[in-house]
C-alpha cells in the first residue's frame, strides 16, 4: 500500500496535481426557469399585441416559463414588401423580450382565418427583409417554426402551395424552396421547425440526417394522427423518435380526446418524441386533466441536467494541468438544441475574482436519460494568482454570456448562484 501511495505522490507531482477528491451531489426535485426549455406562453399575434417587459419576467421569475411564442403576421403585405413600422415593432418585440431575460418561439404567417398567403416570390423576398432582424437577434430565438405558408402558417389551408393536402410537384418545390430560404436566413446557430413528419420526409428524405430541420405538433394529442400531423404513424413515429434526438420538438395541444389525451399517452409521446417546449395557454381543457403527471411534465420537457459526481484535485499548479472528472445526468425528454458552452470556474477565495477555463463538452450530446462525463485536464494560466479557489460549473448562452439568467441551472441542491449563473461543485483547489 505504500507503494502504491509513493507511486500515486509521484505522479501527482509531476502532473502538478494533488491526490484528488471525490464529490456526490444529491439531486433536486425543484420546478424552475431554465433557458429554452418547459411550457411557454403564447398570449396574442405578436405583430399587434406589445410584449410587457414587467409581465415577462413574471413569467420566468414567478411561473418558471423562459419561452414565449411569437407568431408575427404579416397580412397587410401579401403583395407588397413589409413596411418599416412592422419591422421597427418586431425590433421593438425582440428587445423587449431580451431585456427580460427570455427568448421567443418564433413564426411569419400571413393569416389566421383564411387561405390567402403570399406568393412563393413574394415570401423570398419577405425572407430577405427579415434576414438582418433574424441575424441580429439570434440571441433571444430560441427556434424558429417555418410558417409563411397557410392558415396560421401551419402549410395547410393555403392559396398558393397546394391546398388541403393536395400537393403537386411544383408546390414541393415552392415548399422546399421555402425552407431552403429561412436556412439560408436564419443564423445557423438556430434550427427551424416544420409542421409535420411528412414535410421533412418529402423534402428531405430520410436517407440523410438534416440537423437543423426540427418538428412542431399544434394538435398533440388531438386524434390517432392528431389531425393530420402524421400520414402514417407505423413509419413516422419510429422516424421521428430518432429524428428528435438531433433536432428540437415542440407545440401545443389541441382537443380533449381521452384516453389519447391523458397522462399516460402525452408523457410516454413527450419523452419518445423528445419534447423540448408545449403551449401553457393552449389547450387549457386538455392540460387541466393532466393532474397526476403535470408536475412531472413542466419538470422534464426539454433539458433536466443535474451533477451527480465529480473528481477533483486539491492544488494544482500555475501553467500545469487541473484535471476534472464530472458527471452530469439528462433527466429531462431532450437534449439541449441550441449551442451552448461549458466552463470550470475558478473563483478566487480571497478577492472573488472569476477565471473561466473552457471545457470541451458539448450538451446538445447530453441525451435524455443518459448521465455524460466531463473528462478533461485543463490548462491553468501561468499568470493565475496562488492561492485556494472554489470551482464551479457554467454553461453560459454563447450569445448573452454576461446575463446569468440565460446559463443553465442545474437541478442540485443548494448548488445554483442565481447572481453569476454559476453551479458550484463544492470542491476548492489551492493554485500553488
Amino acid at each position: 500500500m505504500k507503494i502504491i501511495a509513493t507511486v500515486a505522490l509521484l505522479a501527482s507531482l509531476l502532473t502538478g496535481s494533488s491526490l484528488c477528491s471525490n464529490v456526490s451531489y444529491p439531486p433536486s426535485t425543484e420546478v424552475f426557469a431554465n433557458p429554452e426549455r418547459g411550457f411557454y406562453h403564447h398570449t396574442g399575434d405578436c405583430d399587434s399585441s406589445t410584449f410587457d417587459e414587467a409581465t415577462l419576467r413574471s413569467y420566468r421569475t414567478s411561473q418558471s416559463i423562459s419561452l414565449v411564442m411569437c407568431i408575427f403576421y404579416l397580412r397587410s403585405y401579401r403583395t407588397s414588401p413589409i413596411a418599416p413600422a412592422a419591422l421597427a415593432h418586431l425590433q421593438s418585440q425582440l428587445d423587449t423580450v431580451r431585456r427580460a431575460g427570455l427568448k421567443v418561439v418564433l413564426r411569419f404567417a400571413y393569416t389566421d382565418s383564411d387561405d390567402a398567403d403570399a406568393t412563393p416570390a413574394q415570401v423570398s423576398s419577405h425572407l430577405d427583409q427579415l434576414a438582418p432582424y433574424l441575424r441580429n437577434n439570434a440571441d433571444v430565438i430560441s427556434v424558429v417554426q417555418a410558417g409563411m405558408i397557410g392558415t396560421w402558417g401551419e402549410w395547410w389551408d393555403t392559396r398558393n402551395f397546394g391546398d388541403e393536402g393536395v400537393i403537386n410537384e411544383q408546390n414541393w418545390r415552392d415548399r422546399k424552396a421555402v425552407t431552403d430560404k429561412l436556412l439560408s436566413v436564419v443564423p445557423s446557430s438556430r434550427a427551424i421547425q416544420l409542421r409535420t413528419p411528412k414535410f421533412k420526409r418529402t423534402m428531405y428524405g430520410t436517407s440523410t440526417t438534416v440537423p437543423r430541420i426540427g418538428h412542431h405538433n399544434d394538435c398533440f394529442l388531438a386524434s390517432p394522427d392528431d389531425f393530420g400531423t402524421y400520414e402514417n404513424p407505423s413509419v413516422e413515429y419510429p422516424y421521428l423518435q430518432q429524428d428528435t434526438l438531433r433536432v428540437p420538438m415542440g407545440g401545443e395541444t389541441c382537443v380533449v380526446n381521452p384516453p389519447r389525451s391523458q397522462c399516460p399517452t402525452a408523457t410516454a409521446e413527450l419523452a419518445g418524441f423528445h419534447w423540448s417546449y408545449l403551449n401553457t395557454d393552449y389547450n387549457r381543457d386538455v392540460l387541466n386533466t393532466w393532474t397526476s403527471c403535470i408536475t412531472d411534465v413542466t419538470r422534464k420537457l426539454g433539458y433536466r441536467l443535474a451533477l451527480t459526481s465529480g473528481t477533483y484535485p486539491a492544488s494544482a499548479t500555475r501553467g500545469g494541468a487541473l484535471p476534472v472528472t464530472i458527471g452530469v445526468r439528462n433527466e429531462g425528454y431532450a437534449a439541449p438544441y441550441n449551442p451552448r458552452n461549458v466552463k470550470l470556474v475558478l473563483r478566487n477565495a480571497s478577492s472573488g475574482a472569476l477565471t473561466r477555463l473552457a471545457l470541451s463538452s458539448d450538451p446538445r450530446t447530453w441525451a435524455a436519460g443518459a448521465t455524460a462525463s466531463i473528462n478533461q485536464s485543463v490548462a491553468v494560466p501561468s499568470s493565475l494568482p496562488t492561492g485556494q479557489y472554489q470551482l464551479y460549473l457554467e454553461l453560459p448562452d454563447p450569445l448573452l454570456a454576461t446575463r446569468p439568467e440565460y446559463s443553465i441551472r442545474l437541478a442540485n441542491q443548494g448548488t445554483w448562484d442565481a447572481s453569476t449563473g454559476l453551479n458550484n461543485l463544492n470542491a476548492t483547489v489551492t493554485i500553488r
